[in-house]
């Protein structure tokens, strides 16, 4: 994300998206054909070594060198991006970047700021209900009418949609609106169940599913879009500390989930099969309202330093953007996306 200009952020931050559900698939025939914990577990862990790999191929971000005053090694990466895409680079793109002097990559100095602050909490709780409705329709199928294993296959499957949905959309209508979309249509698939649970039962079995389908389709979409957004609008100097804090709190969305669909059992009856369905609709309705309060990222300059981030809606910064065109001209950003 901090390696490519605004025109190429998207495709970075939603393409590799599209690799998840292959692992959820990969996941889905292990358990499948492999009936003993060990062994399964076993060959969930083997390919997490491969990662060890990428170490001698992913470079440093220049952002966050530059931002750290380390320009000499900046400029040495964007020469060989230039060189590596057949361009030149100017070393004009670097020489007049901010840099945060202060306590750069501390947790709390994301509520530095009320604005700044009342932003991370927002995007805090949509990570949070994203990975909660997520999760909680993918690992608790058992929830659903029918087979398991046929109904986890669905979920997963409906994820490849879901991110070509956000490839359509992100750059066209925008980060903010697009969530908001999503939210708001997933929220309200899942709130529809409650109908065809309590009035239809097994009889409405194909429509219940389906909708939590489509509700899933709508949280994949929208987990993938708040990386964008949250990536976006996190300043350099503290944007490992917002994305890794956001991280968290999916975490804690994840781990809650099985305890939602676990309701369905302590209720009980026709109506209890809808509750954790309404749960998840709920929470995603209230995230859709307060995604409204956050700011539009679309082609804007990533804000480098945490004055940055706490301008980011004021003319002050606007102005800066501007006054940096030379800095984030497209044209001479874009020539290093191939890296």
């Amino acid at each position: 994300m901090e390696w490519v200009g605004p025109s190429k952020r998207m495709l970075v931050g939603l393409v590799i998206h599209l690799i998840g559900p292959t692992g959820e698939l990969y996941m889905l025939a292990v358990a499948y054909f492999v009936r003993t914990w060990d062994w399964i577990i076993i060959a969930m862990v083997v390919p997490i070594g491969l990662f060890t790999v990428l170490w001698w191929f992913i470079p440093e971000s220049p952002r966050w060198l530059c931002g750290k005053g380390n320009l000499t090694e900046a400029k040495n990466l964007l020469r060989r991006a230039a060189k590596f895409n057949k361009t030149t680079f100017s070393d004009k793109m670097v020489d007049n970047l901010p840099i945060e002097k202060k306590e750069a990559g501390k947790v709390w100095l994301l509520f530095t700021d009320r604005t700044l602050g009342c932003r991370t909490l927002v995007i805090f709780y949509n990570w949070m209900v994203a990975s909660m409705v997520f999760y909680g329709l993918t690992l608790n199928t058992g929830m659903l009418y029918g087979d398991y294993y046929i109904n986890y296959m669905l979920v997963v499957l409906v994820e490849y949609p879901g991110h070509v949905l956000t490839l359509l959309m992100v750059d066209r209508y925008g980060r903010r609106k697009s969530h908001f979309i999503y939210m708001l249509v997933g929220g309200v698939s899942c709130l529809s169940t409650i109908f065809t649970v309590t009035f239809g039962g097994k009889d409405l079995q194909s429509l219940t599913t389906a909708l939590a389908m489509l509700g899933k389709l709508f949280a994949t979409a929208a987990f993938a879009t708040i990386y964008i957004i949250s990536a976006e609008l996190f300043p350099t100097a503290i944007r490992n500390a917002g994305m890794g804090s956001s991280s968290l709190w999916a975490r804690v969305g994840g781990m809650i989930s099985p305890f939602i669909a676990d309701t369905a059992d302590l209720i009980g009856g026709t109506s209890g099969k809808a509750i954790p369905l309404v749960i998840f609709g709920a929470a995603s309705l209230v995230a859709a309202g307060l995604t409204l309060t956050l700011p539009e990222t679309l082609n804007r300059q990533l804000p480098e330093t945490i004055e940055d981030g706490k301008n980011f809606t004021k003319k002050a910064y606007k102005e800066k953007e501007k006054a940096h065109e030379l800095i984030i001209k497209e044209p001479q950003i874009s020539i290093i996306t191939k890296l």
